[in-house]
């Protein structure tokens, strides 16, 4: 064995060895239990940064851990590979986004395999491959059939100069992040997925996620948001009633005026006349879409000069038109309740219209609502028949009252909307429509899919998708009647790609979008990545796993049955970003230290869903304890004799019992807690002990040999490179990812003696050691003649003795 360790060959030899075994080929076998674990596959932006290999890394240690108790493993890897940053990079560097992204996954697949992660790379897969997005326009053909997926006109961020829609975070501070541009508000035709036909669903098995963080659970209905409340109907003369929906029918009595969206057909009929209030509405497109925009802009409005006739009184009342109210949520109009709601209230004080109070506190107490309003719930007056009801008696009969004068019932809501899924971008999958003047918006039938996004395009006037202008692309013939028509040109939201392909990896080689190998695979047992995922992605995927199940392609009700959200990477307290300056390469540390050691660092600095803060220093010191575990080995390295229990002596024996302590913590550590950091701890303490065991006798080295190697493979899930090596010199021939993980002895954690503090009134004074099978007398009779006992009892009276077994004694005296 050599005497200095050096990373860079022994990895790369250790990583032949996997290939040539095909060690990390999954296949399905029915007789072993599986375990399919899946890290968030990344975009592929050019390089690795320290947040891909504290994920990966993570995902890998799992895997092999899990592979090590005999489970048959799948664990794939792939690149989420369309999106903006490719067609950013091909208008400023003057490459197609195709060129682009294969080059950087050519380098990633190379730095991850640098890594030494176990992945079957048999099954990676790229979302911008045809063989791939075939099959997601396939599955929206027949969604769109069904009427799961429609087209309609939708108020949408719009950057003027880039000719795109904008996502509400990539809007910022009312410009576009990209190009500084500012934002407008523009309506414009999109595609969606009727996302809310699965609400009730999608909300009640949030219950079965119990492998869950509770907090992405609570984000997740928090997203969904039920509310159970009344629709109803105001009747505006001469056009077709304002429907409204409220969670507090028990204001009803104190609306003073209702609010319409700058894109309500009332608000655009009363700007045709009236010039001031067309100015007003065009000032509006500058505000955000987003629910977090409203909350932080001006409220501004003007008085369209509509009245709506209250359902109840019948008073009229005026209809405004308000930059808060979106036309995208609900109805497009909202009652306004200014004594009982903090946003109307501001706006009403801004503009001068009346204030009624109708909810007064419940313990008879007086309050105005002039200067604030009153939120909480409590006694009706002001409200006619309803006067003396508490909010909740309420409630219900404003709702019956509604009900029985035709005018509006009670109704569920969810503050859910359907899923935009269209782009006005280039690099992403076509949606698979073509539009005919005469059949209107036609599927494309299977046997012309995929629909191929052409690859060699022109980026040279870097404004909007270039076959937008590429008659080649667009103009094609009508499906249905053989017309002249064209193709559908704005592209998925990449989240369509990425809410699916944990499936395709269960049989990324099918003639079909799944077939039987995902039911063996599907769900998906451990799942890792970011906390900003919480929603979107995640409850696109779980939208997209029950679309899938109710077209016959898999059987279960949910993806990922285990969910773990890793923390971010940390430098100087703050996020590793390059505009801060404070990212660090990874590959310049797997050129010096190696990989393993970069891996150690990640594991050992925090537990996994926590923030890891970067140390220059703890990196330094992973290397130097792969070096010290190095040495160990090469102390135990070769064939030992048999390890007899039966004539160990006791140093013998207290060294086997601190390795299979060791064994049952780093077990339970890696196994359940997922907390690498104390178990790594764990075995760095028994490294501690091996150090100071000095035994050159027959039982002695077997002792030393059998520590060794355990801790070889308690470390393998985490440095499997110079574990590996290090298997091979202790004299084991196979395989040490195929091995099985150690079990802890248990006739090693008897102990003869145990020790025991002894505390005086409290204090501790002393350590006594005894038999562990003595019985209490014993312990007390040993403890008191102790001499240091004996010294802080002197001249003092024996009141009692108390024993916890195990741990302590405690003599009061007096």
């Amino acid at each position: 064995m050599s005497k200095e360790y050096n990373p860079q060959s022994i990895e790369t030899e250790v990583r032949q060895l996997w290939q040539q075994r095909r060690t990390f080929a999954a296949g399905e076998d029915s007789d072993r239990e599986k375990f399919y674990c899946l890290a968030m596959f990344p975009y592929p932006s050019g390089r690795l940064h320290m947040g891909h290999v504290r994920n990966y890394t993570i995902g890998d240690v799992i895997a092999r851990y899990q592979r090590m108790q005999g489970k048959n493993v799948l664990q794939p890897m792939g690149w989420d590979a369309f999106g903006m940053p490719a067609e950013n990079a091909a208008i400023n560097n003057k490459v197609a986004p195709a060129k682009w992204t294969y080059e950087n996954i050519d380098y990633m697949r190379d730095q991850l395999k640098q890594l030494g992660f176990g992945y079957d790379w048999d099954r990676e897969l790229a979302t911008c491959q045809p063989g791939y997005y075939r099959w997601e326009q396939w599955l929206f053909t027949r969604l769109f059939n069904k009427g799961l997926a429609y087209k309609k006109t939708a108020a949408v961020n719009w950057c003027p100069h880039d000719q795109t829609v904008l996502a509400n975070e990539q809007v910022v501070d009312g410009k576009c992040w990209r190009c500084d541009t500012t934002v407008e508000r523009r309506e414009i035709a999109q595609w969606f997925m009727r996302i809310t036909d699965y609400a009730d669903e999608l909300l009640a098995d949030i219950d079965k996620l119990d492998g869950w963080p509770e907090q992405v659970r609570t984000m997740q209905r928090n997203w969904i948001g039920r509310s159970e409340g009344v629709e109803m109907h105001f009747d505006v003369n001469g056009e077709s009633p304002l429907t409204i929906y409220t969670t507090r029918p028990d204001t009803l009595m104190g609306v003073t005026y209702l609010a319409v969206a700058t894109e309500h057909p009332l608000a655009r009929k009363a700007a045709a006349t009236d010039a001031e209030l067309r100015a007003f509405i065009d000032s509006c497109k500058a505000d955000g879409t987003a629910e977090a925009d409203l909350a932080t802009m001006e409220k501004k409005g003007m008085d369209t000069g509509f009245k709506a006739q209250h359902p109840i009184s019948g008073e009229q009342v005026p209809v405004w038109v308000a930059n808060f109210v979106l036309m995208g949520y609900g109805s497009g109009a909202v009652m306004s309740v200014p004594a009982h709601d903090t946003r109307d209230h501001a706006f009403t004080r801004a503009y001068g219209l009346p204030i009624k109070q109708v909810i007064y506190p419940a313990d008879g107490s007086e309050i105005s609502t002039e200067s604030e309003a009153f939120t909480d719930k409590g006694i009706l007056k002001n409200s006619g028949e309803f006067d003396g009801l508490t909010s909740a008696q309420a409630f219900g009969a404003i709702a019956d009252k509604l009900r029985s004068i035709g005018k509006g019932d009670r109704q569920v809501n969810f503050r859910l909307r359907d899923w935009g899924v269209s782009r006005q971008r280039y690099w992403g999958t076509p949606i698979p429509i073509v539009n005919c003047d005469a059949c209107g918006a036609v599927a494309v039938p299977e046997d012309q899919l995929p629909v191929i996004l052409p690859e060699d395009v022109d980026f040279s006037e870097g404004i909007g998708s270039p076959i937008k202008h590429m008659p080649e692309f667009y103009q094609t013939s009508c499906p249905q009647c053989g017309g002249n028509a064209e193709r559908e040109t704005d592209t998925f939201d990449t989240f369509f790609e990425s809410s699916w392909y944990y499936a395709r990896f269960a049989c990324p080689d099918a003639d079909a979008m799944l077939d039987h190998r995902a039911d063996h695979w599907l769900p998906v047992d451990q799942y890792i990545g970011g906390i900003e995922h919480a929603v979107l992605h995640l409850l696109y995927a779980r939208f997209f796993h029950k679309l899938m199940r109710d077209e016959g392609l898999v059987k279960t009700d949910e993806p990922f049955t285990r969910l773990l959200t890793q923390g971010m990477v940390l430098k100087d307290g703050s996020k590793m970003s390059k505009s801060k300056g404070n990212t660090v390469d990874p590959q310049g540390l797997i050129d010096q230290y190696g990989a393993d050691t970069v891996r150690l660092f990640t594991m050992f600095a925090s537990p996994p869903d926590q923030s890891l803060e970067w140390d220059d220093k703890g990196v330094e010191g992973a290397s130097r304890f792969l070096k010290r575990l190095w040495n160990t080995a090469a102390t135990a390295a070769g064939k030992a004799g048999a390890l007899d229990k039966s004539s160990l002596s006791e140093e013998q024996k207290a060294m086997r019992r601190k390795l299979h302590e060791t064994i049952r913590k780093v077990s339970d550590d890696i196994g359940r807690r997922y907390t690498f950091n104390t178990a790594i701890a764990a075995i760095m303490e028994l490294m501690n002990h091996l150090g100071r065991f000095d035994d050159d006798s027959e039982q002695g080295q077997a002792v030393l040999h059998e520590a060794v190697s355990a801790v070889v493979m308690m470390l393998s899930p985490i440095v499997p490179h110079i574990t590996q090596h290090l298997w091979q010199q202790l004299g084991h021939g196979s395989l040490l990812a195929e091995q099985h993980w150690p079990d802890y002895d248990e006739s090693a954690l008897e102990r003869d003696q145990i020790e025991l503090v002894v505390q005086v009134n409290g204090k501790l004074r002393s350590k006594i050691s005894v038999p562990a099978n003595a019985d209490n007398d014993a312990i007390e009779n040993t403890a008191l003649n102790d001499d240091k006992i004996q010294r802080n009892i002197q001249d003092k009276t024996v009141r009692k003795v108390i024993i916890v077994p195990g741990r302590l004694v405690n003599v009061v005296v007096g």
